[in-house]
């Protein structure tokens, strides 16, 4: 991810693997990391059982909320392609007991299709 891209907010994908290392001790027994994105010191994980946003907050960053979605919680979704002059794609998730969505956006190097079709395969059921 380049300077430029994280100074705009966006975010890219990160091997699920690494994730999983990373984030082991916050992950149920057998639950598994299937895709990972990063937003400057922010992640978004999508795992076998739920969407775990973390946010790492403060100056060190030491404190850290990891806020759990549980996939059935997860009313409906929507994706925005990246075009010729938006240089970036949107995702907007809407929770149950929230009025407004959940917002993250990707720079263009991201498969939104790919992310979009992890999410539904989880959320469709």
């Amino acid at each position: 991810m380049g300077l430029f891209d994280a100074l705009l907010g966006n975010a890219s994908a990160v091997n699920p693997a690494d994730a999983q290392r990373e984030f082991g001790r916050i992950l149920a027994q057998e639950e598994t990391v299937h895709q990972a994105y990063k937003l400057i010191r922010d992640m978004m994980l999508f795992t076998s059982r739920r969407l775990i946003l973390i946010d790492v907050q403060g100056l060190t960053g030491k404190k850290i909320e990891y806020h759990s979605i549980p996939y059935r919680s997860i009313t409906h979704f929507s994706v925005e392609t990246a075009g010729s002059f938006d240089l970036d794609a949107e995702l907007k998730i809407w929770v149950t007991g929230s009025a407004e969505p959940l917002e993250k956006k990707f720079n263009k190097q991201l498969d939104i299709y790919q992310l979009q079709a992890v999410l539904a395969s989880y959320v469709c059921r």
